[in-house]
């Protein structure tokens, strides 16, 4: 499947990625989801560009009461279905949002941006300060972004591909308000869609708040 037009508005992009994409799910968290939070008490958490839903399954199979956000009305649809199939589709609130002009109103005790990543032009800095603000003492924002890329990935980008120490500096947070739990990189293998393998690495932020 190529990927949609980029003139796109960002609302289309997404739907037509989603409705040319399978529903299917991988049926397993984000690896840097379940590392920070696995062992974390259960409160309210918020996902954003939450896709097909299996970190909030995952999430909300733990006790959390999950709102996960998502632009695309379709991958929201295979969410809720993912959620349905496993029993959990009443501890999630699916919302529609364009991040880049509407936010949640919720108080959380976890934020989670994987791979908000886009094409697009798109406030990703000005997304992620909301996010951080949405957070009570002792909340947790673990942001999680591509390093580098496999081959077989998208290969028009919008944005240059960020460090994570620059990343976070540019959310200008107080450092006073904030403990860094780790700001770096971790190298991982990625499969690709025909069972390719590529070396790459993850940018990760994730900050407790004080």
């Amino acid at each position: 499947m190529g990927m949609p037009d980029i003139n796109q508005p960002a609302h289309e992009f997404w739907e037509e990625l989603y409705k040319n994409a399978s529903p299917d799910t991988k049926g397993r968290p984000s690896a840097m989801l379940e590392h920070y939070v696995a062992k974390r008490t259960p409160g309210v958490a918020l996902d954003l560009g939450c896709a097909k839903g299996d970190d909030a399954v995952w999430l909300a199979r733990r006790g959390w009461h999950v709102t996960a956000v998502d632009i695309s009305p379709t991958a929201l649809d295979y969410a809720r279905a993912n959620a349905e199939r496993n029993g959990v589709a009443d501890c999630i609130d699916f919302q529609v949002h364009d991040l880049s002009k509407s936010f949640p109103e919720l108080a959380c005790d976890l934020v989670t941006a994987m791979f908000l990543h886009t094409p697009l032009a798109f406030p990703r800095a000005q997304v992620l300060q909301r996010a951080a603000k949405a957070l009570r003492p002792g909340g947790l924002l673990l942001i999680v972004g591509h390093g580098s890329f496999a081959p077989w990935q998208w290969k028009v980008r919008s944005q240059p591909l960020a460090a994570a120490k620059d990343s976070l500096a540019e959310l200008d947070l107080p450092a006073s308000d904030w403990v860094k739990l780790f700001v770096g990189k971790v190298d991982r293998e990625s499969i690709g869609p025909e069972g390719q393998k590529a070396s790459v690495s993850d940018t990760i932020i994730a900050l407790e708040r004080l």
